[in-house]
């Protein structure tokens, strides 16, 4: 379906079937996700509170040629979704508990919830758990009080091993700048000096239905 998105999470979303379904991806950044639902579905609408990514994804629909798909700036954590009428609501690594919220209740019974969330193990070598990542009983907890039933909570993880610090520090090239802004960059230089060779992702995979 698309670059950089999990099969698993694909099978997940055309498993249900998107042929006829209106599909609202929120935080959907340039449109990668919305972009490779279009083809398959009904309608996307596709938000993000970032203008020059939206821009971007604009771009790249006229380019693809899609008709069926569109682009709205809007904060995934502030607004309200039932403007759009989903049936199925997406959130590809941009997941929070107000966005669980907010989709339940903009789904009618039977809509279905697909994410992929950041896992408390992402990263794990930074020492530092971000406060938009999840482990499978808060994930469920979060779902359950939404009046969502959870189909999936799956674990899905990547872990790089290294032989050498240099080898680490390259693997993580592309995370420095935003790493050094919470001191998550030295703290995963100290676990390489101190002899850590990994780098750690892992993702929750989640499939929950509306009550």
């Amino acid at each position: 379906m698309g670059v950089g998105i999990s099969p698993r999470f694909v099978t997940l979303l055309t498993e249900e079937g998107l042929a006829g379904r209106r599909v609202l991806d929120v935080g959907c950044g340039w449109g990668r996700l919305a972009l490779a639902m279009a083809p398959l579905a009904g309608s996307v609408i596709g938000i993000d509170r970032d203008a020059a990514a939206i821009t971007e994804a604009e771009r790249r629909a006229r380019a693809a040629r899609l008709s069926n798909v569109e682009f709205h700036v809007g904060d995934a954590e502030r607004e309200e979704y039932d403007r759009w009428e989903p049936t199925l609501v997406t959130a590809h690594l941009c997941v929070a508990d107000s966005i669980v919220e907010r989709a339940s209740r903009a789904l009618c019974s039977g809509g279905v919830l697909g994410m992929v969330a950041f896992h408390v193990d992402q990263w794990c070598e930074t020492g530092k758990v971000s406060r938009f990542a999840y482990d499978e009983a808060r994930m469920d907890s979060v779902l359950r009080t939404a009046a969502f039933e959870p189909e999936v909570i799956e674990v899905e993880r990547e872990i790089k091993h290294f032989s050498s610090v240099e080898e680490g520090l390259a693997a993580a090239v592309g995370l420095e700048d935003r790493w050094k802004t919470d001191g998550r960059w030295y703290r995963f230089i100290a676990f390489l000096e101190g002899g850590g060779r990994t780098l750690t992702r892992s993702h929750v995979i989640v499939k929950a239905r509306k009550s």
